[in-house]
């Protein structure tokens, strides 16, 4: 039996990597992609390849939508050679970074960076591996628990996510012919290194955060990457164009 493939975006840190370590736990193949830490990629492909699966690292830079046409001509190339596919199964569009700015001080500069790399980004890029994605294959997006509650400094970030939300709908609707199934996954506060690692180092936050969710406590990346893989797993095919918030019930 042919194994799967997944490609997720930002996948030698944080949430990426502990999505892909999930998968790969579940016989899932990975091709991750990175941004400028090549060794960091390569060692946490070797991991994975450590674990039964194939791994592989391309470089890509979700901002610069000008390149996608070579990372998808790149990506193609290494499907045939490193898998012996011509296509793909997956897609876990999660690069992305945190900017925690207040509204009235938000520049454009700022804006623009997270717009490139939340919105921009996945819309074409997505756009971009049509042709490559299996027909009944998948697309998980990321959004935040923040575009549902509010916290003050994260205007421009929630907004971008809240825009994927709107996307992730449109998605499944249009691509609901080739049997493409696509939902959008919104995490709560983390203990990651994401925007300088706040939730984890920062007590004040942490206690802040844990007290006002129903669980009694900060997320783990596991709690994401485990939720990322079951919702790719084949009992859950008849999910689509939903938001699934996971949280451990913050700000209920």
């Amino acid at each position: 039996m042919t194994r799967k493939i997944a490609l997720i975006t930002g996948a030698s840190r944080g949430l990426g990597r502990n999505t892909a370590e999930h998968l790969a736990a579940r016989g899932i193949d990975v091709i991750g992609t990175y941004h400028s830490k090549a060794e960091e990629a390569q060692a946490v492909a070797a991991r994975l390849e450590q674990a039964g699966v194939k791994a592989t690292m391309l470089q890509l830079d979700v901002s610069d939508s000008a390149s996608f046409a070579g990372f998808a001509e790149r990506l193609k190339a290494t499907l045939q050679q490193h898998f012996g596919r011509e296509r793909f199964d997956f897609l876990v569009n999660n690069a992305g970074i945190g900017l925690n700015v207040p509204y009235t001080e938000t520049s454009e500069a700022q804006f623009d960076q997270l717009l490139n790399i939340q919105l921009k980004g996945p819309f074409f890029l997505s756009q971009r591996l049509l042709p490559l994605l299996v027909d009944n294959g998948r697309i998980v997006n990321i959004s935040t628990g923040l575009a549902r509650f509010v916290l003050p400094g994260y205007a421009a970030y929630a907004a971008m996510k809240g825009a994927m939300e709107v996307l992730t709908r449109y998605q499944a609707k249009e691509l609901g012919a080739r049997g493409i199934r696509v939902n959008i996954l919104a995490p709560g506060a983390i203990e990651t290194d994401f925007g300088g690692g706040v939730v984890r180092d920062n007590r004040q936050v942490n206690e802040y955060i844990a007290g006002n969710t129903a669980l009694g406590r900060v997320g783990l990346p596991d709690d994401i990457g485990a939720a990322i893989a079951l919702l790719l797993e084949d009992g859950n095919g008849w999910i689509n164009g939903q938001r699934l918030e996971v949280s451990g019930g913050m700000f209920l």
